[in-house]
């Protein structure tokens, strides 16, 4: 913890700034939330959303005309810096001359305040955990909250003096500010996060910011986002064909059915198989597709190739890009052939784009997604991506909203670079038998015991050691496979999902026993941060 806020652990996207953003796209009201580090931007997004209205992520220092445009509300988000750190990041001066509301969190606050001439200072005791908080009886910002509400507090800076026009909207158990306000300009500030679970009526306080203060509708659902994105995809595509990387998951399935509602048979399935896939995915997949989807998919052989290009390499970043590129490539090949396609649609979520774009400041890059991040720089199919401003379960809502089955909808993540990213070291053909027959077993045991509807991701890793073990009074020294298991609602947190041991024990003693090569496996009981879900 630094003296400022919480500790950072995600880049965050930078909507507005990225070189790949699309044309599709819709100009929406909505709140733009500026980056200042914090591990929780994504869960204020998040929260706005489930208000009923649009959010956006965008840099910390955005052009203030980027971000005035349709935008109708600016939050401010907390970060680890102190203000007085050096090359401490601060928001643009502009922003606060747009004619816009804004909310500053933690801080947000902090920086808003010393923006405007307000006074912040070290704190000689911090506030870091559940805390109360007394907010001023009958201001809008906290009308249904009690008269001493439970908070969570992340920080060691305070605000001493608010600036000129601002009063004291509340305080925290210890006397110190927890909340300002300017109510002319419509400016506020929290010194604790309303967008954290462990705040009682947090999501209360953002309506009321939203609602009440901004004037913002709930207007922004699933059924808005599929009417709006295929009127998007008809004006960007015109009379032109697109190429659709089809992989069978959830996100691939609802963007290839939201592009064909738009396009219809303009649009080209492709399944590849690159060779990196769970087994029997591919049978299982084409199936799938083409009966209950209704998809005329073409399928590319493309196992050598990739397998080739990925022989010696251990880094993850250099297998995450040469994926991409080889992805790409394949994709080109393919339109090239069918005749005038010139675009290319992929199933990219908003944490792929959050976790593979570093932004100059507090924001760091995870890990760069084989299809961000990994892509080539010069690509002969211009890229549609009709899903990037989603979160996994706003995709599931928008596949529902779709008509998609739900054994369809509730398929578990799988990541788009395959089991490269699971075989942690060098990726050989036996390697990934290996792992295709462990990971095959671990999930027909959490199936078999009614487990995998309650697991968000589940799998298993192969990993880069031996060990010694035992089999038939012979020593042998063969590999170690972790299982993994998580709970989550977007991908961006995760907590290890509570595995039954009689479970563990049948998924441990089939592996060894039916997986030749294997003697050893471990579970994996680490949480997102400080870990990722996958392990590479």
């Amino acid at each position: 913890m630094t003296r400022g806020d919480e500790g950072s652990t995600g880049g965050v996207a930078t909507s507005g700034t990225d070189d790949r953003e699309g044309k599709v796209g819709v100009e929406r009201t909505r709140v733009v939330i500026l980056d200042f580090g914090s591990q929780y931007t994504h869960l204020i997004a998040r929260r706005i959303r489930e208000c009923g209205v649009y959010s956006e992520v965008m840099r910390f220092d955005a052009d203030p005309l980027e971000i005035a445009r349709g935008t109708s509300a600016i939050v401010l988000s907390g970060g680890p810096s102190s203000i007085y750190d050096e090359g401490a990041p601060r928001p643009n001066p502009g922003i606060f001359g747009a004619g816009i509301p804004v909310l500053g969190i933690c801080y947000g606050m902090q920086a808003m305040t010393e923006a405007l001439g307000g006074t912040v200072a070290a704190g000689t005791t911090h506030e870091y955990g559940p805390m109360g908080f007394e907010p001023e009886t009958g201001h809008p910002l906290f009308a249904g909250l009690d008269r001493q509400t439970q908070v969570w507090m992340s920080h060691g800076d305070e605000v001493v003096e608010p600036p000129p026009g601002f009063s004291v909207l509340g305080r925290s158990a210890d006397g110190k500010v927890a909340s300002i306000g300017n109510d002319a300009k419509r400016f506020y500030g929290l010194q604790f996060h309303p967008e954290v679970i462990h705040t009682e009526r947090g999501k209360r306080v953002l309506e009321n910011y939203l609602h009440e203060i901004a004037g913002i509708p709930s207007n922004w659902s699933p059924a808005s986002f599929v009417g709006e994105t295929i009127d998007a995809i008809r004006a960007e595509v015109g009379e032109g064909r697109v190429v659709c990387a089809l992989s069978g998951g959830v996100d691939s399935s609802v963007m290839s059915v939201l592009l064909h509602k738009a396009i219809g048979d303009r649009l080209i399935p492709i399944f590849v198989d690159n060779g990196l896939l769970r087994k029997n995915e591919d049978r299982d997949v084409i199936e799938r597709l083409r009966e209950k989807l209704d998809l005329k998919v073409d399928i590319v052989d493309a196992r050598e190739r990739f397998l080739t290009g990925l022989a010696g390499v251990e880094d993850p970043e250099r297998k995450r890009k040469i994926i991409g590129t080889e992805f790409i490539r394949v994709f080109e090949e393919e339109a090239k052939a069918q005749g005038d396609v010139e675009f290319l649609a992929q199933g990219t979520l908003y944490p792929d784009v959050i976790e593979s774009v570093s932004v100059k400041g507090p924001s760091a890059t995870i890990k760069s997604h084989h299809n961000v991040g990994g892509l080539p720089e010069r690509m002969n199919l211009k890229l549609i991506e009709p899903l990037k401003t989603l979160f996994k379960d706003e995709v599931r809502k928008v596949g529902a909203e779709l008509g998609i089955d739900a054994d369809i909808l509730g398929r578990h993540p799988f990541p788009g670079p395959g089991l490269a990213v699971r075989i942690v070291g060098d990726v050989t053909p036996e390697r990934v038998a290996v792992l295709q027959e462990a990971d095959a077993i671990a999930i027909e045991e959490i199936r078999n015991a009614g487990l995998y509807d309650d697991i968000w991701q589940a799998f298993v890793v192969l990993l880069p050691v031996r060990s010694v073990g035992v089999m038939g009074d012979e020593r042998t020294y063969e590999h170690v496979v972790a299982v993994r298991a998580v709970h989550s609602l977007d991908g961006m947190t995760a907590h290890w999902f509570p595995m039954p041991h009689e479970v563990l024990e049948r998924i441990s003693t089939r592996i060894i026993n039916e997986v030749r090569g294997v003697n050893r496996v471990c579970y994996d009981v680490s949480s997102k941060p400080p870990s990722t879900i996958e392990w590479e």
